[in-house]
C-alpha cells in the first residue's frame, strides 16, 4: 500500500460517506475526516474545488478526488487501485445496514 496523506470531506447524515470512512478504516488507511456540517468553510472548500457541493470527497495528496458516482455508489476498485491495495481482499469491503 502507498503511503499517502488524506483527507475525507464527508457529513453524519451522508451514507456514501460513511461507506468511504469503512472503506478506509477497513484497510487501514489513515485519514483525517473533515465534516461540512461542523467545519466553518468546509462546504465551500469542496465547492470552489470540484465546482458541485458533492461528497464525499477524498483529498490524496493533494488531489480532489470523487470516490464514488452517482448512481454506482462506491468505487471499489478504482479507489484500491489508487491505494495501492492487492488482491480480492483490496476490492471486499463489508457493508452495514
Amino acid at each position: 500500500m502507498k503511503i499517502v496523506q488524506v483527507l475525507l470531506y464527508s457529513a453524519s447524515w451522508c451514507r456514501d460517506c460513511r461507506e468511504a470512512k469503512r472503506f478506509l478504516e477497513s484497510h487501514r488507511i489513515p485519514f483525517t475526516e473533515i465534516d461540512i456540517e461542523e467545519t466553518p468553510g468546509a462546504a465551500e472548500e469542496v465547492l470552489a474545488q470540484v465546482g458541485k457541493r458533492a461528497i464525499p470527497q477524498f483529498v490524496i495528496d493533494g488531489e480532489w478526488v470523487q470516490p464514488y458516482r452517482p448512481g454506482c455508489g462506491f468505487l471499489y476498485a478504482e479507489m484500491s487501485a489508487r491505494f495501492g491495495l492487492n488482491g480480492a481482499a483490496a476490492l471486499a469491503t463489508p457493508r452495514s445496514k
